[in-house]
């Protein structure tokens, strides 16, 4: 998890996110990081698969933000894939299991967090269906980045996919 964490971070952030800070990203302390986190219990993270081999990550759960109802709104905290495996459809096929899990747990509005910069990640939530719903807020990643919430509304259909893992296509 957190080399492809690492890994994605590089890619996806270079020319937004300070030099210093990518290059500063150590896999020790970002493993260390992981387990705490998938300790606390404070999301669902799963594990993306493509030929049986890691290659990102998923978490969800209920939203963090303080103005929505964590009871009703779900949020994607994340989703991070390898570079190597990017336009493959991977990302596609993760973000509608990860509605799938959400709207089963019963969650109506799904959320996420895109960096205003981000041109590939907008247009990729945007082509899913997800629109800016006028939030915004500054992330401080070693330089303050403006960031925007998507917002995607949905119905909630009462099967699970829970407890199965995500492989790629």
């Amino acid at each position: 998890m957190a080399a492809v964490h690492i890994a994605a971070w590089r890619a996806a952030y270079r020319g937004l996110v300070p030099e210093s800070v990518l290059t500063a990203f150590d896999r020790d302390r970002r493993t260390a990081r992981f387990r705490k986190f998938l300790v606390s219990g404070a999301g669902d993270t799963y594990i993306i698969e493509s030929d049986n081999e890691p290659v990102g990550h998923l978490t969800i759960g209920p939203c963090r933000d303080a103005d929505l109802d964590e009871r009703t709104v779900a949020e994607i905290w994340g989703i991070y894939l390898a570079p190597e495996h990017w336009r493959r459809g991977i990302g596609t096929q993760v973000c509608r299991r990860a509605e799938r899990f959400l709207r089963a747990l019963g969650f109506g509005p799904i959320v996420l967090w895109v960096f205003e910069g981000n041109a590939s990640a907008r247009r990729f939530y945007e082509a899913m269906g997800y629109a800016p719903d006028g939030a915004t807020r500054t992330i401080d990643v070693g330089a303050s980045l403006p960031a925007i919430r998507y917002r995607k509304d949905g119905d909630r259909p009462g099967t699970t996919d829970r407890g199965t893992h995500l492989e790629g296509a």
